[in-house]
């Protein structure tokens, strides 16, 4: 089964779908199967890629509403990256969203639970990883990605403005623990870092809340501007860049978590046999 990540912050211009993005690529480049969903209705993850369509409604829209057969025919295949799709977004997301926020339906959080039925086209099984790009906010379009997610990392610039909804954050993943038992808040990813006494008070501020925080930190340089103007995450257009690197141990670091979190429950799972 797929592991869910949500990518969230409730501030923009944090570094969200460029996490998301070169999260999907070094996970793909481990042999892994990505799914990214774009869960913005601004649809830059999907205008990276080169997915966007501002025609039509897209098909996060259309996954939101249950207007499909299968849920296979949403994702799109990205030529040159073997076993990583998309779902794409555009402006009809809003609406979409809007529209369910007045449903009263039973199944109002549990739109994205298709998503456990995607598989890769050249697998018979489902996704390694799926990766949600949210937008900043906690509409019904978010609360439906919380309810299928295993994981929640918080792409966060060090500044007083983007550390403000944190709390908000942890807030709502602790009220969807309740519906979604697997969903943990797995760690805030200092992006767009730099060695200033502001960016070290405000990762002790951090520290001192008791927040999980990534080792890993984003350096932000020429090089991670110019990517998305050639719409291609950093780790592919200047993979020796110090932003590439850094994502990659931010990844590293990621994975390195999962397997020993894994290696415990099968250690306590013999323990119990």
């Amino acid at each position: 089964m797929a592991r869910v990540i949500s990518i969230i912050n409730l501030k923009g211009g944090v570094g969200k779908t460029f996490t998301a993005a070169n999260m999907a690529h070094i996970l793909n480049g481990y042999g892994k199967s990505v799914l990214m969903v774009d869960n913005d209705k601004q649809g830059n993850l999907s205008k990276l890629f080169g997915a966007y369509q501002d025609e039509t409604e897209c098909e996060t829209s259309k996954l939101l509403r249950g207007c499909y057969m299968d849920v296979n025919s949403l994702r799109y295949s990205l030529m040159g990256y073997p076993c990583m799709d998309i779902i794409p977004a555009n402006m009809s997301l809003l609406q979409a969203t809007n529209d369910l926020t007045r449903e009263e339906s039973e199944d109002q959080i549990e739109r994205f639970k298709a998503l456990a039925e995607a598989f890769p086209l050249e697998e018979g099984k489902s996704y390694d990883f799926i990766i949600i790009d949210n937008p900043p906010d906690l509409g019904l379009n978010v609360i439906n990605a919380l309810a299928v997610s295993d994981d929640v990392i918080v792409p966060t610039k060090i500044d007083a403005w983007a550390l403000e909804g944190l709390d908000v954050i942890i807030e709502q993943v602790g009220q969807m623990q309740q519906l979604n038992s697997r969903l943990q808040f797995r760690g805030v990813l200092p992006t767009m870092w730099q060695n200033s006494d502001a960016n070290v008070s405000g990762l002790e501020w951090l520290q001192e809340k008791g927040y999980k925080v990534f080792d890993s930190k984003i350096w932000y340089g020429a090089k991670a501007a110019e990517s998305t103007f050639f719409c291609k995450p950093i780790v592919e257009y200047a993979p020796r860049s110090w932003t590439a690197i850094r994502y990659r141990k931010f990844v590293a670091e990621y994975m390195a978590e999962i397997e020993a979190e894994k290696a415990a429950d099968l250690q306590e799972g013999k323990g119990v046999q």
